[in-house]
């Protein structure tokens, strides 16, 4: 027998809300699966802003460029056949969607491949403490080239990069100092470029540190003294010139017979090498009297007359 027509009705009203319950249903689902996506990717963003030193350059990657291009076509056409766009995949490719505390030398490795080129013998500035002075000194002197002269060190000087495994892959917040993370992407990058830097150095080699620090001139904890002065040949290096500057009107804490510096001669001699020691080499001292010229220890002729 066919069903009553109201109890027809009834049950497709029942059938309705049935089905309009199944669909509120799914849309709550929906809103909430949404909500706890959402809240997860937002409690990545913390983490990203915990890292203690400044994120990202803005437009890496035209920075980057940029310089690379510049550096091989208007400062060293010697060295037009590098690829500036390889330099700067493998660049990315070291850090992009990575853990910026778990960065390894392989990472760097085709980048350090790409980029490197020969340095001149007799032409390596090291230094420690005293990285504007060595760049004004080998900007006005084109016989001496530091790291940050090279293609490699000119790509990155003053530049900061890092990655994290979530989208986008690079964190332009915040990335880790050395003290937060050992395997850090600027670290590792620039030991493994100062390495190399010392393994390509040749003839005589200079080192610039600044005998007006306090703690002293040589630091076994810096890149030179934990990196480049073990990574010299002495089947290569003929003598190691030590230039220890001190600030115009400023402190002299440290001298060539001072004890950190006794300490890299002692280093240097147990590893074969000459050793000079100049206090104040006076090329390099009367670069700084350019800014000092009336003070005493900028008068070039004190006992002429």
């Amino acid at each position: 027998m066919p069903l009553p027509q109201g109890s027809a009705r009834a049950r497709q009203r029942t059938v309705l809300l049935v089905g309009i319950a199944v669909l509120l249903a799914a849309l709550v689902l929906a809103v909430v699966l949404a909500s706890l996506l959402t809240h997860g990717r937002h409690e990545v963003s913390p983490q990203m802003l915990k890292w203690k030193d400044r994120g990202t350059t803005k437009n890496l990657q035209e920075v980057i460029l940029g310089r690379c291009y510049n550096y091989i076509t208007a400062q060293h056409p010697e060295l037009g056949d590098k690829d500036c766009l390889k330099i700067w995949e493998s660049l990315k490719d070291a850090f992009i969607y990575k853990n910026p505390c778990n960065i390894t030398p392989e990472d760097y490795q085709p980048l350090m491949e790409l980029a490197s080129h020969p340095v001149p013998c007799n032409k390596s500035l090291f230094w420690s403490k005293t990285g504007d002075l060595a760049h004004r000194y080998t900007k006005s002197n084109q016989n001496f080239l530091t790291l940050e002269d090279t293609l490699l060190g000119y790509m990155a000087d003053k530049v900061s990069w890092c990655g994290d495994p979530s989208a986008p892959g690079i964190n332009y917040e915040s990335c880790p100092k050395r003290s937060e993370c050992e395997s850090n992407p600027g670290s590792v990058f620039w030991k493994m470029a100062s390495k190399m830097f010392a393994e390509a150095a040749c003839g005589v080699v200079q080192v610039m540190l600044n005998g007006s620090v306090e703690a002293g001139a040589f630091r076994s904890s810096s890149i030179f003294g934990s990196v480049e002065v073990f990574n010299l040949d002495p089947d290569k290096v003929s003598e190691v010139h030590i230039w220890l500057m001190q600030d115009i009107g400023g402190p002299q804490s440290e001298s060539c017979s001072g004890h950190s510096i006794q300490r890299l001669i002692s280093i240097l001699e147990e590893r074969k090498f000459k050793i000079i020691c100049e206090d104040n080499y006076r090329p390099v001292q009367l670069l700084q009297c350019v800014h000092n010229p009336d003070h005493t220890d900028c008068r070039l002729c004190t006992n002429s007359t």
